[in-house]
C-alpha cells in the first residue's frame, strides 16, 4: 500500500484538511469536512478495490447532524443471563442464513435483530433479483458467492416453500460495435468464472423474449439463471427453518454495548438484559461498523448507499418478463452500482429502480421525489411504457458497502471469539446461502468443533397462498377450516385464514407489517386501505386486546413479543 502516494492525492485533492496513516493493518483517513461527497471521495482514494486492507474513515463530518439510530422502546430482562454458544447480530437474509447454518449444529445458538420483524431493513428493500454473475469480476468474494448461491436458489427455496422463478437477466445495447467485447465477455463469465448461461443474443431473440423493449437495441448479453425471489420472504423462511430446528431468535433486541477483556468478549448488553455468548457473528448490516467497535475490532468502515425502488400495478406485469437494464445509460448512473432495471417480481409486479445515493444516514429510509424521477427517467430509455401514473408503492433501502466494495467475511482480527458477515449488499441476497456456512464453519471452529445433529429437518412449510390453489383445491379447504373462504384483502385475495397461519407461526409478529411480509394483506393497489382496518382487528382478536394495541410496524408498541421460546 502506497500510503504516500495517497497522501498526494488527498493534499492535492484536499489541501490539508485530511491526512492518511496504514495503522493496526488498516488505512486510517483523517480529517475534517463539511460535504459528505468530498468524505467518500477521499475514502475511495485511499482504498483498492477487493483489498483486505479496509479504510477506516475517522475524518469528521461537519456538514450535517448525526443519523439518529432507531432502537426498540422495549425494556425488559427477557433475555439476561442467557449463555448462548453463538449469538447472531441481525436479523436480515446475511444473520437469518448464518443462523439457519449454526442450527445444523448441537448448539444453543441466539438471533437479536433491533427491529420488530426480521428483514426490517435492507433485506425487504431491494429487487428481489436472484443474480447470475455476470456483472463481477473473478477475484472477489462477491462473485465466488454469487455465482454459488445463484446455483443454489432453486433447492433451497423448495425446502423452505418459497416462491422463485428463473426469469433471466437482459443487458441490452444499441452499439453494435460493442458485440464482439460483450461475446468476449459471455465466454468469460461462462467458461473461466462458471456461470451457467451466459451469452449474446441477436436482436429478434431479444424482442422475442422482451417485446416491451425501446427499439433500436442490436444485441443483449443475457442468462436465462437469473431469478426473482421475495426478499424478505426468503428471510424469514431461513430465520422460521433456524427455530423448528431449535434455533431462538429475539426481536426488538439491540446490541446496545460489550465488555471485552484480553481479546474476548465476555457479555453483550441488549435493552432484553446482559448476555454471555461464547461467539459472536455480526451480520448487523448498515450498523456492522458498530458492532464491531462494541467488540474493540474495528479494521473497517461502512459508508451507506441509498437505493428508491418503485412498484407497479399488476395490470402491467406482463410489460417485462424478466430483468432488464441499458448498462450503457449515463442518466443517474454511479460508480460502485449496477445502475437500475425494470425487473419482474416474484409476486408478479413490475419494479423500477433502484438508483444510489451516498449518505451519513444509516437508518434514513425516507423515499424523495427526485429519487422517483431519476428512476423514471433512466428506465424509460430502456422500457419507454412505463408509467409513474403506475406506481402503486415505493420503497427506499440503505445498502451496507465498504470503501473496497467487497464482503467481509472473517474472524475478528483483535478480538478472538467475534465473525465479521459485514459490507454486506448486492448481491447479498444471492450470496447468503452460499457463504452462510462459512461463516458458520468460522464459529464452530472458535468453539472448539461442534457436532452436527442427525435429525436436522431443512424443510420449512410457507404459508397458504390460496388464490393459488385450483377451485377443487380451494373448495376443499374452505371445507376443513371457513377461514379460508373469508376475503380480507381484495386486491391480493388473501383470506381471513392465512392472516391467522401468519399469526399463528414461529416467529409471531403481530403487526400490520408483520403480517403482510408473511401473506401480503395491504399489498397490492389499494395498499391497505380497505384491509387495514380489518387486518387490524383479526390481530386484536387473535391477542384479546383492544385494537388501539394493534401497530402499524411495533414501534410504539406496549405488546411484549418476540422472544421465541
Amino acid at each position: 500500500m502506497d500510503i504516500k502516494g495517497k497522501q498526494k492525492l488527498l493534499r492535492a485533492a484536499f489541501g490539508n484538511r485530511v491526512h492518511v496513516a496504514l495503522e493496526d493493518g488498516c488505512v486510517h483517513v483523517t480529517g475534517e469536512l463539511d460535504d459528505w461527497g468530498d468524505v467518500i471521495r477521499a475514502c475511495y482514494l485511499c482504498a483498492e478495490k477487493y483489498s483486505k486492507i479496509h479504510v477506516v474513515n475517522d475524518i469528521r463530518f461537519t456538514g450535517g447532524e448525526d443519523g439518529s439510530v432507531r432502537l426498540p422502546s422495549v425494556a425488559d430482562s427477557a433475555l439476561d443471563g442467557q449463555r448462548p454458544d453463538v449469538l447472531v447480530v441481525g436479523g436480515g437474509i446475511t444473520g437469518a442464513a448464518i443462523f439457519r447454518e449454526l442450527t445444523r449444529y448441537k448448539l444453543d445458538v441466539l438471533l437479536v435483530e433491533k427491529g420488530s420483524d426480521l428483514a426490517a431493513a435492507a433485506s425487504s428493500r431491494n429487487t428481489g433479483e436472484i443474480h447470475p454473475g455476470v456483472d463481477l469480476k473473478k477475484g472477489s468474494l462477491k462473485q465466488r458467492y454469487e455465482i454459488l448461491g445463484n446455483r443454489m436458489y432453486e433447492e433451497l427455496c423448495r425446502q423452505l416453500d418459497v416462491p422463485f422463478r428463473r426469469v433471466g437477466q437482459t443487458s441490452v445495447f444499441r452499439n453494435e460495435g460493442l458485440r464482439v467485447p460483450t461475446a468476449i465477455l459471455a465466454w468469460k463469465r461462462r467458461n473461466i468464472d462458471g456461470t451457467q448461461g451466459t451469452r449474446v443474443i441477436g436482436k429478434k431473440e431479444l424482442y422475442q423474449r422482451e417485446p416491451a423493449l425501446a427499439p433500436g437495441f442490436r444485441f443483449a448479453l443475457y442468462d436465462w439463471s437469473a431469478g426473482v425471489v421475495c426478499p424478505y420472504g426468503i428471510t424469514i423462511a431461513l430465520a422460521e427453518n433456524g427455530v423448528k430446528n431449535g434455533g431462538k431468535v429475539s426481536l426488538n433486541t439491540a446490541c446496545l454495548g460489550m465488555d471485552v477483556r484480553d481479546g474476548v468478549i465476555t457479555a453483550v448488553h441488549t435493552n432484553r438484559g446482559t448476555l454471555y455468548p461464547k461467539v459472536v457473528i455480526n451480520a448487523a448490516g448498515v450498523m456492522a461498523e458498530e458492532v464491531a467497535q462494541m467488540a474493540g475490532d474495528r479494521f473497517f468502515s461502512i459508508h451507506p448507499r441509498k437505493g428508491t425502488n418503485s412498484i407497479l400495478d399488476k395490470k402491467v406485469s406482463d410489460s417485462i418478463r424478466g430483468v432488464a437494464a441499458d448498462p450503457m445509460q449515463k442518466i443517474n448512473r454511479q460508480a460502485h452500482t449496477k445502475g437500475g432495471c425494470v425487473a419482474t417480481t416474484a409476486h408478479g409486479n413490475m419494479l423500477v429502480g433502484p438508483d444510489a445515493v451516498e449518505t451519513w444516514e444509516k437508518e434514513n429510509f425516507a423515499t424523495d421525489a427526485q429519487s422517483v424521477a431519476k428512476t423514471f427517467a433512466k428506465q424509460k430509455q430502456t422500457v419507454p411504457g412505463i408509467s409513474e401514473r403506475d406506481v402503486i408503492t415505493w420503497f427506499t433501502g440503505v445498502r451496507a458497502p465498504t470503501f473496497e466494495e467487497d464482503f467481509i467475511l472473517e474472524k475478528g482480527r483483535k478480538t478472538k471469539n467475534i465473525v465479521h458477515a459485514a459490507g454486506i449488499q448486492s448481491p447479498g441476497l444471492t450470496a447468503a446461502p452460499a457463504f452462510a456456512p462459512d461463516v458458520a464453519g468460522m464459529a464452530v471452529e472458535e468453539l472448539g468443533g461442534a457436532e452436527k445433529k442427525e435429525d436436522f429437518d431443512p424443510t420449512r412449510r410457507g404459508y397458504g397462498r390460496v388464490a393459488k390453489l385450483d377451485p377443487a383445491e380451494r373448495d376443499a379447504l374452505i371445507r376443513k377450516n371457513p377461514d379460508y373462504g373469508v376475503i380480507v384483502c381484495r386486491c391480493e385475495e388473501i383470506s381471513r385464514g392465512e392472516i391467522l397461519d401468519a399469526l399463528r407461526a414461529p416467529i409471531c409478529v403481530p403487526t400490520l407489517d408483520g403480517v403482510k411480509r408473511r401473506v401480503r394483506p395491504g399489498s397490492g393497489r389499494c395498499q391497505g386501505g380497505f384491509c387495514g382496518p380489518l387486518v387490524t382487528g383479526i390481530i386484536a382478536e387473535f391477542l384479546g386486546v383492544p385494537v388501539s394495541d394493534v401497530t402499524k410496524d411495533g414501534g410504539d408498541s406496549i405488546m411484549n413479543y418476540g422472544v421465541t421460546k
